[in-house]
């Protein structure tokens, strides 16, 4: 009995927390809605919401600042998630999908695709992607390069998850090398452009776009959710895992395979946007722990909450101007990382 109503508490405090986030992801939601260099009421952004208002203030909602904020939501939730596999199936606290060389391979890319005609800058100074679906492509393809090679190492030699980490590490410098290269044979408007696509920008998805990412991501968070006991699992080890019948070379390499898809296809549409898959894993386990069958729908949560605050804030610090989220989360995530390192090294 004892047992029981102690399992019962355990769950409620994690649903608790969990409940927690989705208030806050909704009042956050709306909030980004009517935020902006043309401020809009709350009860004008439900009814715009709801289609019973026609005025200028749906289209700026319906057209502008409801794609950004999907967009926040899903390349949010999938970055953390994606963060959160790789960090137990890699065993590695540092390892993302960014450590296996995803990022880079991305904007490898998009550079070599501006550099064969589908981006450049105006003479007044304005960066143009001429074709967005190509640069889109090209870094779909740079990420998913990255992961092959990883992938097909680990499969072929039995790399340990140490050893993946290290060969993404290896692809991340080759593909630096790679865009440095094509760097240097661009012209100034190219690589003017090249560094503009670099920016995580939420802006650039449109609802095609976010209708692709949601796709990828969808299934993938059903997988990742049904996989919650495997992952407890193999955070005891592989030979735990594999005394409870956890098939743990599938369950690793099928599991890393849709954790980088899930980036590739983020990071093809709106640029690079680091740390919300290292940091929010971090977080949620230092509040509820490291039951992945909480964590992981935690995680998602948080992601989304963290990008959307960030877009947020990108499109109101200096506004009318919008900085890119890119450098919100690369400002906001690397002193909450060392204080999480400083936070976990004092409990170890």
């Amino acid at each position: 009995m004892n047992i029981t109503h102690s399992y019962s508490s355990y769950v409620k405090r994690k649903a608790v927390f969990g409940t927690i986030l989705l208030f806050l992801l909704f009042l956050s939601f709306v909030f980004s809605l009517s935020v902006g260099s043309y401020k809009i009421p709350f009860g004008s952004v439900v009814r715009a919401m709801l289609g019973m208002d026609s005025s200028k203030a749906s289209v700026v909602v319906w057209n502008v600042r409801l794609p950004r904020a999907i967009a926040a939501l899903l390349v949010g939730a999938g970055l953390a998630i994606s963060g959160a596999v790789m960090q137990v199936l890699l065993r590695n606290p540092l390892a993302s999908p960014f450590t296996m060389g995803i990022s880079h391979g991305a904007m490898f890319g998009a550079s070599l695709a501006i550099l064969l005609g589908a981006g450049s800058a105006e003479s007044s100074g304005r960066i143009v992607i001429v074709d967005p679906n190509v640069v889109v492509v090209f870094a779909f393809l740079g990420s998913l390069l990255a992961v092959a090679v990883v992938l097909t190492l680990a499969k072929l030699k039995g790399l340990s998850p140490e050893a993946m980490i290290l060969a993404g590490v290896a692809m991340s410098s080759l593909f630096i090398a790679s865009t440095t290269l094509v760097q240097y044979f661009a012209d100034e408007l190219q690589l003017a452009a090249m560094v503009y696509w670099s920016f995580g920008d939420l802006g650039r998805a449109v609802w095609e776009e976010l209708l692709l990412i949601a796709l990828t991501l969808v299934p993938s968070l059903l997988y990742f959710f049904f996989k919650g006991w495997d992952y407890n699992a193999l955070e005891a080890g592989d030979e735990v895992a594999k005394s409870l019948g956890v098939s743990v070379e599938r369950v690793r390499l099928f599991g890393t395979l849709l954790a980088s898809l899930i980036t590739a296809v983020s990071v093809a549409f709106v640029g690079i946007i680091g740390f919300v898959g290292l940091i929010c894993p971090h977080l949620v386990r230092l509040i509820i722990g490291s039951d992945y069958r909480f964590l992981l729908p935690s995680s998602a949560l948080l992601g989304a909450l963290l990008l959307l605050l960030s877009d947020t804030l990108a499109r109101t610090i200096i506004a009318p101007m919008i900085l890119p989220v890119g450098v919100i989360t690369s400002f906001l995530g690397a002193p909450l990382f060392v204080y999480l390192l400083v936070k976990m090294e004092g409990r170890a």
